[in-house]
């Protein structure tokens, strides 16, 4: 919540806006603009943090001379929201939980309302702080001291009767040492100490946010919660509660991937579909506006008749941009009418993203469309530099701590989520310096049944091995600490 324009530098001419326009406006409000309240009172916003168009503006905004946090409510039932906004307040500052204070309630001309809050300068979320932890090996000493006050949080939540039904790192702000928890509209009141079926779904909400690994290294955590107040939860209940939290955020993120959100800016037209990571929308442009260029015109990795892969810079940033070609009409008709290869990848990314296990983030997917047909297709991921598994592994030794710890952190996330490969060489698994990170994802695929599983699986541990002598040192360790494997 910084870079705010001081309020010396808003233009006093800023268009007035009501409920109607920003409506109309969809997600790019422009600012800054004005909101015209009861009496003399007026509302300056200048900043847009977050927009669900048609429905909320949230926004770094002046009401009348004072910092604040505005939330404005202008679908049909924004007097609905507002109010249950305005109980969520009331109650976690009832029960002494940080929250921003309430500051003034009102109703917003064209038909919306509004709630202010104060504005907490400097605060940063949870999430901005966790992401540089996420790669840590689980329970690590930092990680651990970063999220254990949101799990006590959680528990004087519990404690005093209310649940939160939208928990998650980016709900919890960090500001002169406090942890506040924010979003009001989620919280529901009941009966004090919270009763264990909700409390066990708010608790696996929670967790549901660390990658799968930390499943053995949620001790302190849950000491954590427990410290805050919260009653003990049955293992059972927590685990039933976790497997269907992280089943509905891995479907209701995959689905995502493929629709205008605030996560992802999608387009589409009759000859075109487009994806792209909405932070990451600006500075990819230029490369989006003409994938082939770039392709010709970047450093080559892959020169094939199915695929080309360039490395190309971009702003002071590599990325690697790979095209997915059709060879001749026929291979075309028979792609025609499935998902193309970089659709595939382009989600596959972002599944292993949330399970936790690395590759390049996935930023774009191009797809040529004719109508609901499928021609050549376009993937944009990260680049990362660090050699290759088959030139950084040695035959004749095993591997060193950290590249042993992160693969078999690896290889046990693969096996745990049901996830084969389908193409394991060791040139598809890349050294960062920290961690393997795997690549060539067009044939990933998370199995809905063992048999089928573990058919891929031994495919996958068969192919990988074969990549160094059988009777080499690291071969034998490998075979060793493949998980699943007789």
């Amino acid at each position: 919540m910084t870079d705010h324009l001081q309020p010396a530098l808003i233009a006093t001419d800023a268009p007035l806006a009501d409920a109607a326009t920003l409506r109309a406006a969809g997600r790019t409000p422009a600012v800054p603009f004005r909101v015209a309240l009861g009496g003399r009172s007026e509302l300056v916003t200048t900043r847009l943090l977050r927009v669900l168009p048609g429905r909320r503006v949230v926004g770094d905004s002046l009401l009348d001379g004072r910092r604040v946090l505005a939330k404005l409510f202008i679908d049909k039932d924004s007097a609905r929201r507002a109010e249950r906004e305005r109980r969520g307040i009331a109650a976690l500052a009832a029960a002494g939980i940080p929250t921003p204070a309430l500051i003034a309630a009102a109703a917003l001309p064209g038909g919306g309302h509004l709630l202010t809050t104060e504005f907490l300068d400097g605060a940063t979320t949870l999430l901005e702080h966790w992401r540089p932890l996420a790669d840590r090996l689980p329970g690590d000493a930092d990680a651990c001291a970063l999220l254990v006050p949101a799990f006590r949080l959680l528990g004087q939540l519990h404690r005093a009767g209310l649940a939160h039904d939208d928990l998650h790192f980016g709900n919890f702000l960090l500001h002169d040492g406090h942890l506040y928890l924010i979003d009001g509209d989620a919280v529901t009141s009941a009966t004090a100490p919270l009763a264990a079926k909700p409390a066990a779904r708010d608790l696996a909400m929670l967790i549901a946010q660390l990658p799968r690994t930390w499943d053995g290294a949620l001790a302190p955590l849950l000491a954590a919660y427990r410290d805050g107040g919260a009653q003990s939860l049955d293992d059972a209940v927590l685990a039933r509660a976790l497997r269907h939290e992280r089943a509905w955020r891995l479907r209701d993120y995959l689905a995502k991937t493929g629709r205008d959100c605030t996560l992802f800016r999608v387009q589409r037209s009759l000859h075109r579909f487009e994806a792209v990571v909405r932070t990451e929308a600006d500075a990819l442009a230029p490369l989006l506006a003409d994938p082939d260029h770039w392709v010709e015109t970047g450093h080559p990795l892959k020169r094939g008749n199915t695929c080309t892969v360039s490395l190309v810079e971009l702003g002071q940033r590599r990325f690697v941009i790979k095209r997915y070609n059709l060879k001749h009409f026929g291979h075309a008709l028979s792609r025609a009418w499935r998902p193309t290869r970089a659709w595939h990848s382009w989600r596959e990314g972002h599944r292993l993203a949330l399970f936790g296990i690395p590759t390049p983030t996935p930023l774009a997917l191009i797809e040529e469309r004719w109508g609901p047909l499928r021609a050549r297709a376009w993937l944009v991921t990260e680049y990362c530099g660090g050699p290759d598994m088959l030139t950084q592994l040695r035959a004749d030794e095993v591997p060193a701590p950290a590249e042993a710890a992160s693969l078999k952190t690896l290889f046990a996330t693969l096996y745990r989520e049901r996830i084969s490969h389908g193409d394991l060489k060791a040139t598809n698994l890349l050294w960062d310096g920290n961690k393997a990170l795997l690549i060539d994802l067009d044939a990933v695929r998370q199995h809905a049944t063992i048999g089928g599983f573990h058919r891929a699986w031994r495919r996958d541990c068969a192919r990988f091995l074969r990549n160094w002598p059988a009777d080499s040192p690291l071969h034998r360790w490998l075979a060793a600490m493949l998980p699943g494997r007789p």
